[in-house]
């Protein structure tokens, strides 16, 4: 066996991190009983109208610190790079990225020019600086991204092929500059999504029976380091991912043809996402997926995506109740959302619970939006979403609602889990057009609790807003239509 597989099962068992098994259960029964025994007292209109949540962000951003770098440069064509974008620069970055950590840190800077790579391994204090008119393009061999990683793989931990830059338990990281990170996915992975739309042929792989048996391992408790991917499967690479790290800058970088999730931060704390543009349909292409992380800043971005443009996260099912680790503490502000599933969303692997949500100054518009903001869960997965602050919100159009939480996502009803929803508040929303203004839907046992609009407009609606099992919504000067309304 090589080496470097070696070293990864070795990687994977360090990696590993025992939870205490009371953190596995989150049965329904119990929710139900908690929920009737009078805790849906602390659910009520008073708790959130106090209007006292916006004062919690200066707060937070006051820890929200970009990492500094020493005035270091390490300039990728002095360990051999090339940038005709055919030569394979992998080792010139590893080498680079060595040296830089080992002098105690500063800039690995990546020149203009095409400059080809398989994966690229961040270290402590080393910031990769793509410079104006430098394109990383990184390789169509899927060869290229192993050996396995320790990762989490839509919301499942696992071993497998290496995110293309990645950073494990590292501190102050950075990928930042004006110059562009090419995944060259739409010719090679994303065929492994098994769709034909993405240039997949029947007879060619694809990732559906991998699929199957992660999710058959998380739901049997099979140890991470036993789930084992990469050679020989099709599970694809998330594009950045950071895993347990600590102060994370990702700025100014345009990202383009990702193989699946774009920026991926798991398990990270201090983590600054600013005047990122990507530009990506692929599948699964959300934009940025903040999981399990905590005090994360997502600032003046561009999205134009194949899924969700933001989408907030913490764990699928059994493993993000067995890791038990919330996102919370998120700001976005002033950023742009062009084509997607969803602009600003919360879900769908949310099972570790997401709280401290604030999104202000943002434009959300185009036809091929289904919805601006959005909650979506099920019965399977669960979790305690709360807390969730919006203002000064102008959505051109989306396809279908302004405001969607959906509890009947894919599972819907059939599961143990019971999902909430609690303190969600839009203010100053300004809409221009969309199918619906509301789409709200909890589930019979698990109504949505306190939902708050305050001075906002939805206009060119065309059908009624879906309002199904919510308790405590407030209406305060919201017009439809053009017409002050006390209900939806």
């Amino acid at each position: 066996m090589p080496r470097g597989r070696l070293v990864s099962t070795a990687l994977a068992a360090r990696q590993m991190r025992a939870l205490p098994d009371d953190f596995m259960l989150q049965r329904r029964d119990f929710i139900k009983t908690l929920l009737v025994g009078g805790a849906g007292i602390a659910f009520a209109p008073d708790v959130f109208a106090r209007g006292d949540g916006w004062a919690q962000v200066p707060k937070i951003l006051r820890r929200i610190k970009p990492p500094r770098f020493p005035q270091r440069d390490f300039n990728i064509t002095q360990y051999g790079a090339k940038s005709d974008g055919v030569t394979d620069c992998t080792q010139a970055f590893r080498n680079a990225i060595t040296a830089c950590h080992q002098s105690g840190g500063g800039r690995v800077v990546v020149p203009a020019g095409a400059w080809l790579t398989g994966a690229i391994h961040l270290q402590s204090n080393v910031n990769l600086r793509v410079t104006e008119k430098a394109t990383i393009k990184f390789s169509k061999d899927a060869e290229k991204y192993l050996p396995a990683v320790f990762t989490r793989w839509e919301g499942m931990e696992c071993m497998n092929y290496s995110p293309f830059i990645y950073a494990f338990e590292q501190e102050n990281i950075a990928v930042t500059g004006a110059g562009t990170l090419d995944g060259q996915s739409h010719e090679s992975f994303w065929l492994w999504h098994g769709k034909k739309d993405y240039g997949w042929r029947e007879g060619m792989p694809n990732q559906r029976a991998d699929r199957a048996k992660l999710y058959e391992m998380m739901d049997k408790g099979v140890p991470v380091e036993q789930r084992v991917f990469g050679a020989g499967h099709y599970l694809r690479p998330q594009f950045i991912q950071p895993y347990r790290c600590q102060n994370v800058l990702i700025e100014g970088i345009t990202v383009k043809n990702s193989p699946m999730w774009e920026i991926h931060p798991v398990l990270c704390k201090n983590v600054s996402v600013l005047g990122v543009k990507i530009s990506s349909h692929g599948p699964n292409n959300d934009g940025c997926d903040p999981e399990s992380c905590q005090d994360v800043l997502i600032k003046d971005c561009y999205f134009d995506t194949g899924d969700d443009c933001i989408a907030i996260k913490s764990g699928r099912n059994a493993d993000g109740r067995r890791l038990h680790t919330p996102t919370e503490n998120i700001i976005i502000q002033n950023c742009v959302m062009k084509d997607g599933h969803g602009g600003i969303t919360v879900g769908s692997e949310i099972s570790g619970g997401v709280r401290n949500l604030f999104a202000e100054n943002c434009r959300l518009d185009s036809p091929n939006l289904d919805h601006a903001l959005r909650v979506k869960n099920n019965a399977s997965r669960g979790g305690v979403l709360e807390n969730f602050y919006f203002r000064n919100i102008t959505v051109g159009q989306v396809a279908h609602a302004v405001i969607t939480i959906d509890f009947n996502y894919e599972e819907g009803a059939k599961g143990d889990f019971t999902p909430i929803v609690r303190n969600y508040q839009v203010e100053k929303l300004q809409s221009g057009k969309s199918l619906y203004a509301v789409d709200i839907q909890g589930l019979d046992n698990a109504p949505v609790y306190g939902v708050r609009l305050r001075d906002c407009a939805f206009a060119n609606t065309e059908r009624p807003s879906i309002v199904k099992n919510i308790k405590s919504i407030v209406l305060k000067n919201v017009r439809l239509n053009g017409k002050l309304v006390k209900e939806l």
